[in-house]
């Protein structure tokens, strides 16, 4: 079995139903069981600004799909969702991120992990780290950190979220 974390965001519509839609669908995969959820956080958008703020959570998941197949699961749900990728890092309605698969190290066309900016994403890490705090980084070992949570803001725990799915 592998441990993967996977970072959801939405900013276009209804966002807590988007994560939670993206949550319930990750964990009915048969191959994919979602271990941990994190708090979710209200954040500014990044790179492009001129769109909503972000509701942004992290999950651990237990799957026995190798990376490439966890996603191509992860964009099934983001098309079954209704994303459209017109703008990077532009509004959506859901993003799913795989952020970390065990402790490998992937550089493909399709493919980067460890994501290739959560180190200086504070709506990344700060998730991730409430439900990993001793998580590393996996080339490195380095443990992650926060610098800056500024921006960061608790939108609602995760007992409550929890209860909502």
């Amino acid at each position: 079995m592998n441990t993967a974390y996977i970072s959801i965001g939405s900013n276009i519509g209804d966002r807590l139903h988007h994560l939670m839609e993206a949550v319930r669908s990750l964990h009915s995969h048969e191959k994919i069981e979602v271990s941990n959820v994190s708090s979710i956080y209200e954040t500014a958008p990044v790179g492009y600004t001129d769109q909503a703020d972000f509701l942004n959570l992290v999950v651990s998941v237990e799957t026995s799909l190798d990376p490439y197949e966890l996603l191509s699961a992860c964009q099934h749900i983001e098309n079954g969702l209704g994303r459209v990728r017109d703008i990077r890092w532009g509004p959506r309605t859901v993003d799913l991120d795989i952020l970390l698969y065990n402790n490998d190290n992937i550089e493909a066309e399709n493919l980067t992990v460890p994501h290739p900016r959560m180190g200086e994403r504070a709506f990344v890490l700060v998730p991730l780290l409430e439900i990993a705090s001793t998580i590393g980084h996996p080339v490195t070992g380095t443990p992650f950190t926060v610098a800056d949570d500024d921006g960061v803001v608790l939108w609602k725990k995760a007992d409550e979220f929890k209860q909502q799915l």
